[in-house]
């Protein structure tokens, strides 16, 4: 049976295929739907943690007791997970260990463009890639085999292009993999300097195996074509370079670290002109180079960015696409906003209102740094305005924090901005912490964390108390406020940062997109009381417009939230139902 499945649905399938039996991880564009869909097999025990380094924890204990596991991630949150990633490396594995890793080129919802083929090199574990969604489930299933024949966990890397693009799968039925038998080994599994020095031999050892591996394995594969041009590629720069050169001679490589050595000479020797097409590094270009092949990579093609078929013909061709699309009409410019009736909206206006600075977080609060709100200065990883917040007002004074907040989701804090709250508590800052508690994690499409009282299946569990957790840390000032209520919420910014010691207020009103949040239904203005002054302008919801001159509400876009009758001072707002009757 054939089924059209997103490359991260595959991969899920594969795990499902394999025998997994226990996967955690923390969500991430472009890896959440791996999870996701892993949730829905009964068969496989499914999490998500506060993190992905306690996610991949997890994985690694699953694996140590016997079980196959899995943990996936986004490319940044292979960061975070580094330090659990390179230790098992030296521990190895006893049931099958595998890493989904999903890079974002191009940046569609990431803060940086990073090559996770360095963390495979650097930690000194197998990674694969596959270039469709058939692939996404083949590799899942052999990094299964491949793990448990090397005893070493495997990376299988994702790009955002490979993850959300869907094409066919061929499914089949799920394997029975027992538990392999628990031994206690600490020599294996308890990484003191004594055990690890041994260990590290053995990672060695394992990097020449593999190596070997790499040369003659069906995932490296020489699909000859015209000899005039030859292209080393993997992934889904494998597909555009298809696409875009059509029959010439290709190297694909699936096993994308350890890299083969005599199968690159092979094919360098027999085509005329070598091209190395990858997104990102120039990994694959740096390793034949020092092969001393004679290759052309990124003094071509960009290391920026994603590729297309249109850029690889261009830039090895020559030839331009003559067919696009001309539009004479000026396209409108759509930058991302929060929806209409967002929760931090009010927020924000109120933070730009006091000329706060501020220090922000990862999630859909990050918007409030764009116009017309403008009211984040920072924005760096999960967990970040938390301690930066601290250095700040370390680096420039008590005073300073008077004028400035640090803003941070509810699950971003369970992430990783607990201990920056520690952090100032213990090293006497005085900042003020606003945790932003929309009752889910909105950015990567609402998945439950530990604040809200579910599991993944949606099954409920002890839910953490914010309060109670502010409190245990140490903070003693601890407020709760509907960020909708401005003028309370005002007031207890101003209240809170005057003072000189740790603070915490925690905005509560949930996600708007939330299925049980009702509104009372859209807003329109009365233009006979409206004066014109613009400040239900100021909010930024896409919903409020001006148009020659007048203010409108588009009850298209309206739900009808209430936060621009807050912000009126001339009741010019009203239910759209209200007027004339």
């Amino acid at each position: 049976m054939k089924k059209l499945m997103l490359g991260n649905e595959a991969v899920a399938r594969g795990a499902y295929e394999a025998g997994v039996t226990v996967v955690s991880s923390y969500p991430g564009t472009p890896s959440t739907e791996i999870t996701e869909t892993i949730a829905k097999y009964d068969e496989i025990y499914s999490e998500w943690a506060p993190n992905e380094k306690v996610a991949m924890e997890v994985a690694i204990g699953a694996s140590i007791g016997g079980a196959r596991a899995m943990s996936c991630m986004k490319h940044v949150g292979l960061n975070v997970a580094a330090d659990p990633l390179f230790t098992c490396s030296y521990t190895g594995v006893t049931g099958g260990l595998v890493f989904i890793v999903a890079d974002d080129p191009g940046m569609h919802s990431s803060q940086n463009e990073q090559d996770s083929r360095h963390f495979a090199k650097a930690s000194k574990v197998m990674m694969l890639e596959p270039s469709d969604s058939q692939e996404a489930k083949d590799f899942t299933m052999m990094a299964y085999e491949l793990s448990e024949k090397f005893d070493t966990p495997v990376i299988v890397r994702l790009s955002t292009r490979i993850s959300h693009s869907q094409s066919l799968v061929e499914l089949n039925e799920r394997k029975s993999v027992p538990l392999k038998e628990y031994k206690k080994d600490f020599q294996k599994f308890v990484m003191m300097p004594a055990m690890a020095r041994k260990r590290h031999v053995i990672v060695e050892d394992r990097i020449s195996a593999l190596q070997e591996y790499a040369e003659n394995c069906e995932l490296n594969k020489i699909e000859w074509g015209d000899k005039k041009i030859g292209v080393i590629t993997s992934g889904i720069a494998y597909q555009y370079a298809k696409e875009a050169l059509g029959n010439v001679s290709f190297l694909k490589l699936g096993m994308v670290y350890p890299l083969p050595e005599k199968l690159i000479k092979e094919f360098v020797s027999q085509v005329e002109k070598v091209y190395v097409v990858e997104e990102l590094d120039p990994i694959f270009e740096d390793h034949c180079k020092k092969l001393g092949c004679e290759v052309i990579g990124k003094d071509l093609l960009p290391i920026t960015g994603e590729f297309s078929a249109e850029i690889i013909k261009e830039k090895i061709l020559g030839i331009k696409n003559q067919d696009k699309i001309s539009v004479n009409e000026p396209i409108p410019v759509r930058p991302p906003v929060m929806c209409p009736g967002c929760p931090h909206r009010g927020m924000f206006y109120v933070l730009k209102k006091l000329k706060m600075v501020v220090t922000g977080d990862i999630g859909c609060y990050t918007l409030g740094a764009l116009p017309p709100l403008e009211a984040m200065d920072t924005c760096i990883c999960m967990g970040a305005s938390v301690s930066a917040a601290q250095g700040m007002e370390k680096a420039r004074g008590k005073e300073f924090a008077k004028k400035m907040v640090a803003v941070i989701g509810d699950s971003t804090f369970m992430h990783s901005g607990i201990t920056g709250l520690i952090d100032i508590v213990y090293n006497k800052g005085c900042s003020t912490v606003i945790i932003l508690d929309n009752s889910i994690t909105g950015m990567t499409g609402h998945q439950h964390n530990p604040t809200t009282g579910k599991t993944i299946k949606g099954e409920p569990t002890k839910q953490v108390d914010l309060v109670k957790l502010a409190e245990a840390i140490g903070v003693e000032r601890i407020s709760v406020v509907d960020p909708f209520d401005v003028d309370a919420f005002e007031k207890i910014v101003k209240e809170e940062t005057a003072v000189q010691e740790p603070s915490v207020i925690i905005t509560q009103r949930p996600c708007a997109l939330l299925k049980h949040v009702k509104f009372e239904g859209p807003l329109t203005i009365n233009q006979e009381k409206c004066t014109g002054c613009k400040m239900c302008m100021k909010l930024g919801c896409p919903a409020i417009s001006n148009k020659n001159g007048k203010i409108q509400i588009d009850v298209t876009l309206c739900n009808g939230c209430g936060l621009c009758l807050k912000v009126c001072k001339f009741s010019a707002i009203e239910k759209a139902g209200d007027i004339n009757g």
